[in-house]
């Protein structure tokens, strides 16, 4: 009896180490990203105003009412993108860029990581979003613009460091580079979408040049 009991309770470890069953909450979080990637697309294609709701849910494999359940509205859905559109950039680009100690090969790290990511369509939403907000005042525009200054900030943190340690020549004011540095790093990693490797090492060659380096630093400091 005692054997059977400990089969049992080994069976029960055994189903518990290898896959669990798919919960309510999983599934939720399943459907949760696949609208979002869905209308991330739709965005990035189509902009706010033209996106229809029932036609992300389509495109999800979803109906409209399992998209209306998870959001309340189209400018819920449009905030909930950019959260989600930051969230995967991070996990993909920003961690890499946080590990490096050198702010120029941080700078880099940035650049090819961006070109990577601007491989998929989810990539274009912000630009898209601040193109069709700008100059309006509304909670969307509002949030991306707010997520826009933030990585100008980093950039231009990153740039003061490379300055004060030498590896950045002294320009322009560092406020005009940031933005310089994140329009030549978004122009011409969506511009390059695709054509890969090439998008990778010439948008770290655009941004050089911003940074006033010369091209065979991105090839010394390529990202990991």
């Amino acid at each position: 009896m005692h054997v059977r009991n400990n089969h049992a309770g080994g069976a029960e470890g055994r189903d518990a180490a290898g896959p669990r069953r798919s919960t309510q909450a999983d599934r939720r979080a399943r459907t949760r990203d696949a609208l979002l990637a869905s209308a991330a697309r739709g965005l990035s294609r189509y902009g706010y105003a033209n996106l229809v709701l029932e036609q992300v849910a389509k495109d999800a494999g979803y109906t409209r009412g399992a998209l209306y359940h998870l959001f309340k509205d189209k400018q819920d859905l449009t905030l909930a993108v950019t959260e989600w559109v930051m969230d995967t950039w991070w996990r993909e680009v920003g961690r890499s860029v946080e590990q490096e100690s050198d702010p120029v090969a941080a700078l880099l790290t940035l650049a090819r990581g961006h070109a990577v990511y601007c491989r998929r369509d989810i990539a274009r939403v912000a630009m898209a979003l601040r193109l069709e907000f700008a100059g309006q005042d509304h909670p969307v525009g509002r949030e991306v613009e707010r997520k826009y200054q933030a990585l100008i900030d980093r950039c231009a943190a990153l740039i003061d460091a490379g300055r004060e340690a030498g590896s950045i020549p002294d320009g322009p004011p560092t406020g005009a580079v940031a933005l310089a540095f994140v329009g030549a790093l978004e122009g011409t990693s969506i511009a390059l979408a695709g054509q890969a490797p090439h998008d990778e090492e010439l948008t770290a060659r655009a941004v050089a040049g911003v940074l006033g380096l010369s091209p065979h630093t991105t090839i010394r400091r390529k990202a990991s």
